[in-house]
């Protein structure tokens, strides 16, 4: 790992809004689909649902670019690896246990087993259920344990890159980012329209792994292809943010309303969010746009808008902690809204979930930060940075679930 590397602000900062919007989307989830639900409160949840689809995939971005960015070169695998599975693999086991206890201590059928239903608890290390937001975990965790093949692969292109003079050197990472877009383009495209009747005609474990295709580091190829080009060369990818901020904002518009339109049109009486999951190439586009327009957008704010920047990196600081309980805060706070009939208050209590959520699940990350022993239980500890010049950092001590 390189060390005096530069604090990459925004990146800390973007995290902050991909955890916010990663919380809002579960929060939209809890409510849209009660039964008492009326017309106005699903459509205008499903608009929200869409300002908010580049949460998880800027997550699988930023663990990319940080990845990159500090191990690039030079780094030993051991090391490497023990620090992330214990910063990150250890604390899924964890959370995996509080989420799998939390749901079957309430359900009838777990104790009439007698407490027994290990083969649940199992099945929930390999395909997180109860704690649905875990399936982030194992996915990057295969890109952790891959990661020095993707590191040699990005040794030699620097060296191929790197002498190039600036002008063709932009060229040429711009042209690595377009075709990447259009390779993972069409592979959703395929995963899509295509995998599920391949996954209903292959059988056997062919078909096992198209089922579970959402969970494999392949079919979020791109974040960390554009993961690796902006740790390739900030300045580059910070113009191109800037420069491309009317046309992403202009493109971001117009796949916000079609995905609007799709998902209302595709549904029933019930609102079916999956129109639009991550893996349909017009969710990909509204994604890709989202990320640039917020990365310009921070760009443009750095020296102003202070108190609102340093909000938003407290939150990225805590983010992993955060995103590891906040789908326990809604559990509970469910506890209380389900029994209740919410008509018409479906998004008023679906905000006010979603402040809630935020708040506790920061402030548990937070408090368990300052514990002995928090490492396995919300990731590495930050530690305190000596204050010093910009290129003076504690960078790689970030939440690790991008790092």
């Amino acid at each position: 790992m390189l060390m005096g590397k530069p604090r990459i602000e925004e990146w800390t900062q973007l995290r902050g809004l991909a955890f916010l919007a990663i919380v809002m989307q579960h929060s939209i989830a809890e409510y849209i689909y009660r039964p008492d639900i009326v017309a106005a409160d699903s459509t205008m949840l499903t608009m929200i649902y869409h300002l908010t689809r580049f949460g998880t995939p800027t997550f699988v971005f930023l663990s990319a670019v940080l990845l990159f960015y500090n191990y690039g070169e030079r780094f030993r695998y051991g090391p490497f690896i023990r620090k992330r599975f214990g910063d990150v693999y250890v604390p899924f086991l964890c959370w995996t246990v509080i989420y799998w206890l939390y749901v079957h201590v309430f359900t009838p059928s777990f104790w009439q087993k007698g407490g027994q239903d290990w083969g649940a608890l199992l099945k929930e290390m390999f395909v997180p259920q109860t704690g649905y937001q875990l399936w982030f975990i194992l996915m990057i965790f295969q890109f952790y344990l891959l990661f020095p093949l993707f590191a040699w692969a990005f040794r030699a292109a620097r060296r191929v890159i790197g002498p190039m003079e600036a002008k063709k050197r932009a060229g040429v990472l711009s042209a690595i980012l377009g075709g990447s877009f259009m390779i993972y383009a069409a592979l959703l495209y395929l995963s899509y329209y295509r995998m599920g009747s391949w996954a209903e005609g292959l059988g056997g474990p062919w078909s096992v792994l198209l089922q579970y295709r959402s969970y494999s580091f392949v079919m979020y190829g791109f974040y960390f292809v554009a993961g690796a080009v902006c740790a390739s060369s900030v300045s580059n990818w910070r113009k191109w943010c800037t420069r491309l901020l009317p046309w992403t904002g202009l493109l971001f518009l117009a796949m916000y309303i079609k995905l609007g339109y799709d998902v209302l049109q595709g549904s029933g009486e019930v609102v079916n969010l999956n129109i639009s999951t991550y893996l349909r190439p017009s969710t990909f586009v509204i994604i890709v746009a989202q990320m640039l327009l917020l990365y310009g957008l921070l760009i443009m704010m750095q020296g102003r808008s202070q108190a609102f920047l340093r909000l938003l990196t407290w939150i990225g600081r805590y983010s992993f902690g955060g995103y590891l309980v906040h789908a326990l805060i809604i559990y509970v706070i469910a506890f209380f809204t389900r029994p209740m009939d919410l008509a018409g208050s479906h998004v008023s209590y679906t905000l006010l979930t979603f402040g809630l959520t935020v708040l506790a699940s920061l402030g548990i990350s937070y408090t368990l930060s300052h514990l002995p022993g928090s490492r396995w239980i919300i990731g590495a500890k930050r530690r305190d940075v000596k204050q010093g010049k910009p290129d003076e950092t504690g960078f790689r001590k970030e939440s690790p679930t991008v790092s």
